[in-house]
């Protein structure tokens, strides 16, 4: 094989609004629908095509430094200053080019601007309290793909379908040794944190658990246990979302179209929105414990919902249409909140088109459910599976 040639993206085509990236990791395919299947896949291959044909150019040479600058004095005192990781805090290689390759741009830029709550990893975006522009962390993940001569490719959306008992033993025997018996990290990465699993791909696990990490004591259980093994780890995983201590995934179906106005009978909230549109974490967290009246929309593909969403929030992804979106929501007065995480693109969209209709009393959380998951305030977790109706929170 030849030699790896660096990628070259120029950081404005990094997916502004997350609205490809999120299509491409989050949509749920029943397995039987065949020709849905292969056009995602095609739309996944045009796509990424398409990205790197856009991208000629690549970062400037003064933004190359500077993203270099940024890792020196951000992340060098963990990660290390040549990337080879776990220098303080289990902070994992960045040299590995299957992290990379797998986590580039939207696991990695999401983890630098919003962290690992429960770890010492904090969130580096400025809207969360961090130093860094969007800018700065789009550039810096630049930075250490093309260091790392990694070439991104997409992964498949569908979720990883296992039996989470099974998976369960399976980390004990071959993964406890080095993440921790609850996660907590050791020689290896702490995989229990709730962030992480609630906002990462199903694929993203398992191609980690199949491949290793080069670079990294990281091994490859490929060849060392059967693709169903596999599987049913990463669902194990998965599963842990919720706080490791749960014992079974009970997640829920969304709520009934004709039930999505929270505490219908409650006093209206009180929000005071930035620049008329935008409510801020603290005070729809507030308003949520107070239990006002209200309707929570989560504007990403629904399979983004099932992963983690604001407990009481419907699916209204962002490219439904409007007659779907406005058949369900009252016409009272009620107040409605969108949220996506890009963090507001999808949600701006949808709030736009509610106003346009007349429906005034609309906002978009400001922070996005990345933000919101940063700042410590809980999300449920939610997959369809025998009609459960039960949230179990993570802060």
């Amino acid at each position: 094989m030849g030699r790896r040639r660096p990628i070259v993206v120029r950081p404005d085509a990094l997916l502004k609004g997350g609205h490809g990236g999120d299509r491409l990791r989050g949509t749920a395919l029943p397995a039987s629908t065949m020709n849905a299947r292969t056009l995602l896949r095609l739309f996944a291959f045009v796509s990424f095509g398409l990205a790197h044909a856009a991208s000629a150019q690549g970062l400037t040479p003064e933004q190359m430094q500077s993203a270099e600058s940024d890792y020196q004095r951000y992340c060098a005192l963990c990660h290390g200053a040549d990337r080879q990781g776990h220098v303080n805090d289990h902070a994992p290689s960045l040299r590995s080019r299957s992290l990379l390759e797998t986590g580039f741009p939207m696991v990695l830029r999401e983890a630098i601007s919003y962290g690992r709550p429960g770890t010492p990893m904090g969130g580096y975006l400025d809207e969360v309290g961090g130093p860094m522009t969007r800018d700065q962390i789009r550039n810096l993940a630049h930075w250490l793909a093309t260091v790392a001569e990694a070439r991104p490719f997409p992964l498949g959306a569908a979720p990883v379908q296992g039996d989470v008992a099974e998976g369960a033993k399976l980390y004990r025997k071959n993964c406890a040794g080095c993440h921790g018996g609850k996660g907590e990290g050791g020689t290896g990465t702490a995989l229990g944190n709730a962030a992480m699993l609630a906002l990462t791909p199903d694929a993203f696990l398992r191609h980690a658990i199949a491949n290793g990490r080069d670079g990294t004591p990281m091994p490859a259980f490929l060849g060392k246990l059967t693709d169903p093994q596999i599987d049913s780890l990463t669902a194990f995983l998965r599963s842990r979302a919720s706080g490791w201590e749960q014992r079974t995934p009970v997640l829920a179906e969304p709520p009934p179209l004709d039930r999505i106005v929270l505490n219908p009978d409650a006093a209206e909230p009180e929000f005071t929105l930035r620049d008329g549109l935008y409510v801020s974490a603290a005070e729809l967290d507030r308003e949520l414990k107070a239990g006002k009246k209200m309707v929570l929309l989560d504007t990403r593909v629904t399979s983004m919902w099932q992963m983690a969403h604001i407990a009481g929030a419907v699916p209204a992804p962002y490219y439904a249409s409007r007659e779907e979106v406005m058949a369900s929501l009252p016409t009272d007065g009620t107040w409605i909140v969108a949220y996506c995480e890009c963090p507001r693109a999808a949600a701006e969209s949808v709030v736009t088109r509610l106003r346009a209709s007349g429906l005034q009393n609309t906002a978009v959380l400001y922070e996005g459910i990345q933000g919101w998951i940063s700042l410590g305030y809980p999300v449920a977790a939610g997959r369809a599976e025998g009609g459960a109706d039960t949230h179990d929170h993570a802060h």
